[in-house]
Parts: structure tokens; sequence; C-alpha cells
């Protein structure tokens, strides 16, 4: 794994990302848990659902972006590592 290209590594076991291993990637990952404790009372599920399932999808969305383009390419993994 080159580290110093990837913000994200792969997990080891499963499929997606793990926790960033680059200053980069821990900077997004903070914006985007900062965004959402910001945004889920201010949108609430009980008083606009679609609205809030929206914004939570979109967080979603764009944390996979980001995690795409930076990071390790995804794939199955058993818990080898190369």
């Amino acid at each position: 794994m080159d580290t110093g290209r990837y913000w994200f590594p792969a997990k080891r076991y499963g499929w997606g990302w793990g926790l960033p291993i680059t200053w980069q990637g821990w900077v997004v990952a903070l914006l985007w848990f900062a965004v959402m404790v910001a945004g889920v009372p201010l949108i609430g599920p009980r008083h606009h659902p679609i609205a809030f399932y929206a914004f939570v999808l979109g967080m979603i969305a764009v944390l996979s972006v980001i995690c795409y383009a930076k990071g390790e390419p995804p794939r199955w993994q058993w818990g080898e590592r190369k």
C-alpha cells in the first residue's frame, strides 16, 4: 500500500475503507462527522423525515465519492495484505 498516495486504506476484512491514514483523511472524516452531528438536530427525522433521509444519504454519498477518489481501491478481503 502506498501510504503517500491514499488517504483511506482498504479494510482488512470485508469491502470498503478503514480509518484515515493521513492528516488530509482525518480532516475529511472529522469535518464529515461535524456536519452530520450539526445537521441531524437541525433537520430532525420527526419534523422533516424526507429532508432528514435526503441529508443523510447525501452525506454518505459525499464521503463515498471522496473515499473512491482518495482511498485505496476497495476489494473484498479476508485479512490478507499485499
